[in-house]
């Protein structure tokens, strides 16, 4: 489902807003496209994110799990020539603070207390 111009995105320096939202509002963080793992299992893609505040994230996803991640980066080329490109996610999410996908999480960014773990639902190359 994640296209080659995706990995190509995120292996350049950007940032990455992610969305969630209640009946109260729409709340909206930034993480590092550097900082996203990928994983695939039975052919789900998941986004692994190291969180270590995103706390009104995590509380929006606990009353609705929808999120809406995009990240862009200007190296890489986009549509018709264009310099840069970018991507929306739209996925569900759960944030988690033990087991394998937290411990891949926290290996890495031992900053982390909790993983955010997207599942994409949705993917589209923007420019």
């Amino acid at each position: 489902m994640l296209s080659e111009k995706f990995y190509d995105v995120i292996d350049h320096e950007g940032s990455v807003s992610i969305t969630s939202w209640t009946k109260k509002g729409a709340h909206v963080t930034c993480t590092w496209n550097s900082y996203l793992q990928v994983v695939k299992e039975n052919n789900i893609e998941k986004i692994l994110i190291p969180a270590a505040g995103m706390t009104s994230t995590e509380n929006d996803v606990k009353e609705n799990d929808n999120v809406i991640l995009t990240m862009a980066a200007r190296e890489v080329e986009g549509f018709n020539g264009y310099q840069g490109t970018g991507f929306r996610i739209i996925g569900s999410a759960e944030f988690l603070n033990e087991g394998d996908y937290f411990n891949q999480v926290h290996d890495k960014y031992s900053f982390a207390n909790r993983a955010l773990v997207v599942t994409v639902k949705e993917d589209k190359q923007l420019l």
